[in-house]
This record gives structure tokens, C-alpha cells and sequence, in this order.
């Protein structure tokens, strides 16, 4: 029978968010009900509420989760009840042209959930990313769930569900860092730690951390940046350069998403060197660049969506590595916190005073 819970929503632009009762409905074919344990608080949340993704409110805010599975609907032949899972926002097809290419993790047709989830007066929500997790119990599409290890608190595992795995995949994914590498991170929140600790896991050699804030780079240097840069008070290419000889790190990667730092990144690259972009830009920004040095540069100008993930195989792995002690997915957990407090951290995220609050329920 559907459920009665209680959920955060977002209900118009920059109004405060709310602490709801929702109706989840029993899932449908393709569909699962998952019992959500945690969910980090990320900046994707706040865009959403921002109105910097879409108009469509009334928003269930919150995606990066872990939970159990608690029923699924007809067809579904690879999850069942109990199973421990870390909720995706990419569901590949399996029969997109990118999937038949053997290319899923650029599915250009990733699915949710059929059904909505909706007030007690049957107004629709939309799930934020196609998930909704600050929540008791989301509906899902059965291919959101990805099985993981449970020896893996949910407060850790969710955190791969998005902005983790977003910087760990420009790194490894995107970026192709391999042993030896220089790397560069311009932007030490919670994505671009994750791809200093990504590149330190490829091996990287030097791996060089960019900010204005000395509390981000320090959190950097603890996940593995062996060198730091404020930009507020050196020039962020000039500083990338003295470390690597002169030529430019052999990957940087752009954790902020603004014409400005996108252009440090794109003269901080050694000659063939690659760029990754991460970092989510607004809609209105523009970029502007001379072509002669796009053409003379050479090498690779890359996007990373979702850190070029497959669920299905990185997500196991990363957790297996995590309790291999190789990736410190702990450090990334600030502080945990109730329900009710989602824009208390909200408030904490913009001051920069955490890298993830994790809603735990």
C-alpha cells in the first residue's frame, strides 16, 4: 500500500525549504521502494532551490543516499528486498546508441521512476536528480539501486552517489591520470578534494590544489594534494607552472565551472595536456578563447558528466577500496546531521564551512 513519510521539499525559488509529509506509492514495474539510511547534503540541492537547474517545483530535494532496499515492482530481476544500495542518478538504457557502443557510461537515455511521489493534496514533486533522498522512502527506478557492500556505513557509501564520485571520476574516468602524473585541481570543495584523492589513488606524482580558502586546502593536503596554491595571493597558472618545471600539470581539472577559472585551467595544462571540466557552470556564462591557442595547445578539453561513471561497476570497486583502507571516504563527512536541519547545512555549505553535511535517518 503506499506510505506516508516525511520528506524536505523545495516549493518556489529561494523560499525556505519545508519538512513534509509525502505519499510514496508502492513501486510500479521497473521500480523500487528504497528505506533511505543517509544522504549528503550537496550543492546540487541548493541550485534546486536556487532555481538554478529548473522551474519545476515542488521540488524532493536530496540524492546522495544509501538505504535498503524495502520492495520493487514487477520485472525486476535483479534487486530484491533487503539489499543494501547506494542510489545513482544515471540509470543507463542499455540500448541507447552510446550503451550499443559500448559506452554506457555516456547513456544518452538514463531513466527514474514512472511514478511520482506527491503532497497530501496529490501535488507532483519532482525528484532532485530523479531520486528525492531527504526522505524516509523513495521510489526509484530499479536501475538507480546499486548494490554495494554493507560492511560500508551508509553515512560514507551515499556520498559516491554524486559530487564523491563526480571528483574521483574526472580523475580517474575523465581525466586518465596515471603514475607519474602532474595534476592540478583549481576549487578544493567537496568534488574537487574528491579528485585530488582520485588522482592520488592513479598514482599521481605532483599533485598541485587550488583555492582561496586555506581551510579547503588544507582538507586538500590531507586527501593527498602534495602541494597548495591560495590564488587570492599567487596567479593560479603562474603558481601551477613553478611547480612543473615550467610546463603546465599534465591534467587540470576545473572543480568551479566559471569562464575565469576555466581559462587558469586552460593555460595551466603542459603542451598536449588535458582539461576537465567538472565543476557545473550556469546557464548564462560564456567562454572565450583565442582558437589559435585551443589549435596550438593541443591535447584534450574534456567534460566530465558524473564523473564518466558506470554505477554498476565503479561504485563497488570504490567501496571495496574504501574498505581496503586505500580511499578515505571518512574525511569527506563533516558532521552528521537530523532531518530537520537540511538548511541549517545549507547555510554551513555556502559559508565553506563544511565539505559534506550527511543527513542521517
Amino acid at each position: 500500500m503506499p506510505q506516508q513519510v516525511q520528506g524536505v521539499i523545495s516549493r518556489s525559488k529561494d523560499a525556505p525549504v519545508e519538512l513534509v509529509t509525502i505519499n510514496v506509492p508502492d513501486p510500479g514495474p521497473g521500480e523500487a521502494v528504497v528505506k533511505v539510511q543517509a544522504c549528503g547534503v550537496c550543492h546540487t540541492d541548493l541550485h534546486y532551490v536556487q532555481g538554478g537547474i529548473g522551474d519545476d517545483y515542488p521540488y524532493l530535494l536530496g540524492h546522495e543516499a544509501a538505504g535498503i532496499v524495502e520492495s520493487v515492482g514487477e520485472g525486476v530481476a535483479d534487486l530484491e528486498p533487503g539489499d543494501y544500495v547506494i542510489l545513482n542518478w544515471r540509470a543507463v538504457c542499455g540500448t541507447c546508441r552510446a550503451c550499443k557502443r559500448g559506452r554506457p557510461w555516456y547513456c544518452f537515455n538514463t531513466f527514474n521512476a514512472t511514478q511520482k511521489m506527491t503532497l497530501e493534496d496529490g501535488t507532483e514533486l519532482s525528484a532532485a536528480l530523479g531520486i528525492g533522498a531527504f526522505i524516509d522512502k523513495t521510489l526509484v527506478a530499479a536501475g538507480q539501486c546499486t548494490k554495494v557492500d554493507p560492511a560500508a556505513e551508509p553515512e560514507v557509501a551515499g556520498l559516491l552517489g554524486c559530487g564523491v564520485m563526480a571528483g574521483l571520476g574526472a580523475a580517474i574516468n575523465t581525466g586518465n591520470v596515471g603514475r607519474g602524473d602532474s595534476v592540478a585541481v583549481i576549487g578544493c570543495g567537496g568534488v574537487g578534494v574528491a579528485a585530488i584523492a582520485g588522482a592520488r589513488l592513479a598514482g599521481a606524482a605532483t599533485i598541485i590544489a587550488v583555492d582561496i580558502d586555506e581551510r579547503k586546502l588544507a582538507k586538500a593536503t590531507e586527501l593527498g594534494a602534495t602541494h597548495t596554491i591560495n590564488s587570492k595571493d599567487t596567479d593560479a597558472v603562474e603558481g601551477i607552472q613553478a611547480l612543473t618545471d615550467g610546463n603546465g600539470a599534465d591534467v587540470v581539472i576545473d572543480a568551479v565551472g566559471r569562464p575565469e577559472t576555466y581559462k587558469q585551467a586552460f593555460y595551466a595544462r603542459d603542451l598536449a595536456g588535458t582539461v576537465v571540466l567538472v565543476g557545473v557552470p550556469t546557464p548564462q556564462m560564456q567562454l572565450e578563447l583565442p582558437l589559435l591557442d585551443v589549435f596550438g595547445r593541443g591535447g584534450s578539453l574534456k567534460s566530465s558528466w558524473y564523473g564518466d561513471c558506470l554505477p554498476s561497476r565503479d561504485f563497488p570497486l570504490l567501496i571495496d577500496l574504501y574498505r581496503q583502507g586505500r580511499l578515505p571516504l571518512d574525511a569527506f563527512v563533516t558532521e552528521t546531521i537530523g532531518i530537520g536541519e537540511v538548511d541549517v547545512a545549507f547555510e554551513k555549505m555556502h559559508g565553506g564551512e563544511v565539505l559534506r553535511s550527511v543527513v542521517v535517518l
